[in-house]
């Protein structure tokens, strides 16, 4: 279905034109979230039909006290494709975009698919959400999204990271006997990896909004539907680890942005793919290095799931070491952006590091800071008298 989305892209302008961010020398189209979500049904359809006529067992059950209502979780998913899809067309601003997210997750939630009890790690009983399951939920799916979405800079990153990690997601789900999630899982697996021959470096097509929503929305429902109703602190950890990269390229992009004094949302260059590509590594290369770091993250959280509790810390404490290292190798959370009063135009503007205002304000801000520091390490009131 690759190259029926790369004329449907090219039809309706869904094209991606080369710009002072984009890695992409010539006009490549950006739906190839058709294909995937074309494969995502096609699976769907399968084991229907399997079900129905060739004895296969119903994945679709309700298990360990979570009830998914599944018509409501596919209208999840068409609404998830739709808001990336209008957006690969019309470009849609920040908030609509979020709408569209928050309006998938809560049909998601309305479904059944909500974080249930959390098994106390501090001593005996649960931590019952209640209500704030719901809000939790929302916030977690949506933050899933996301960082696919931010992720999704090089050819064939977000969509070789997400097949990497929903196989390793589909060995957890069938060892559990979690048969939705496996399902739902292996279909991901199969429509990415089937995606990669057109989306891997030189890329014919991209994933676009339409497939990079999807994708994410995929892996956070598949994350859910692998937990019960009561679910241990690892099992919750798991999934995280597994998509480790995204949320440390996500969460180092906000601690950059803050650094630098510019919003959280404004774009930048400073992104794990975009460090790589500034050591040295041409794109292939730089793919290859998240490829390899996501297949240790993710036998890693295989291994936790397998062995007892003090291995299970150490492995979790090898991982984030070396995931740490990386991060401090490529500078992550140095600033790329900064704002700049420009005298001329009496405007403020954005500066890179190419530019000699980067460094006058970037200075200028160590100042401040200190003097803040200062400031607040000596102010009077920061002291209790001996009254």
């Amino acid at each position: 279905m690759t190259p029926v989305a790369k004329r449907i892209a090219q039809r309706l302008g869904a094209v991606d034109k080369p710009s002072g961010r984009r890695i992409n020398k010539t006009t490549v189209p950006r739906m190839g979230g058709i294909a995937i979500g074309i494969a995502l049904l096609a699976g769907f359809l399968v084991q229907i039909l399997g079900t129905q006529f060739l004895d296969w067992p119903s994945v679709f059950i309700p298990r360990s006290g979570l009830v998914v209502n599944y018509p409501l979780l596919f209208l999840s998913f068409i609404t998830i494709f739709a808001t990336g899809a209008i957006d690969d067309v019309y470009q849609l601003k920040p908030l609509p975009k979020l709408v569209g997210q928050i309006i998938a997750a809560v049909l998601a939630s309305a479904g059944g698919l909500v974080i249930g009890n959390i098994v106390n790690p501090f001593g005996p009983g649960e931590l019952v959400l209640g209500w704030l399951a719901y809000p939790v939920t929302i916030i977690y799916l949506v933050a899933y999204v996301n960082i696919i979405n931010l992720i999704d800079g090089l050819d064939g990153l977000a969509s070789g990271i997400t097949c990497i990690a929903s196989f390793t997601m589909f060995i957890l789900a069938f060892t559990a006997g979690r048969l939705d999630a496996a399902c739902l899982a292996i279909a991901l697996a199969g429509a990415t990896l089937g995606f990669l021959p057109y989306n891997f470096n030189p890329a014919s097509i991209f994933l676009g909004d339409s497939g990079s929503l999807t994708l994410g929305f995929a892996l956070g429902t598949i994350s859910l539907l692998n937990v019960t109703r009561i679910a241990g602190l690892t099992t919750i950890i798991v999934p995280l680890i597994v998509a480790g990269i995204p949320i440390i390229d996500t969460f180092s992009a906000i601690v950059r942005r803050r650094r630098a004094h510019v919003s959280a949302t404004q774009a930048d260059k400073g992104h794990i793919h975009h460090r790589l590509i500034d050591e040295g590594f041409n794109q292939k290369q730089a793919v290859l290095f998240i490829y390899l770091w996501t297949i240790m993250l993710s036998v890693g959280a295989i291994i936790m799931t397998q062995v007892s509790l003090w291995p299970r810390i150490a492995i979790f404490v090898v991982l984030g070491v070396a995931s740490f290292t990386f991060t401090v190798r490529l500078h992550l959370f140095e600033p790329v952006l900064r704002h700049h009063f420009d005298p001329k135009t009496g405007k403020d503007t954005l500066v890179t590091p190419d530019d000699p205002a980067f460094q006058e304000e970037t200075e200028r801000a160590e100042q401040i800071s200190a003097e803040r520091h200062h400031l607040g390490t000596h102010n009077p009131l920061n002291h209790k008298s001996d009254d």
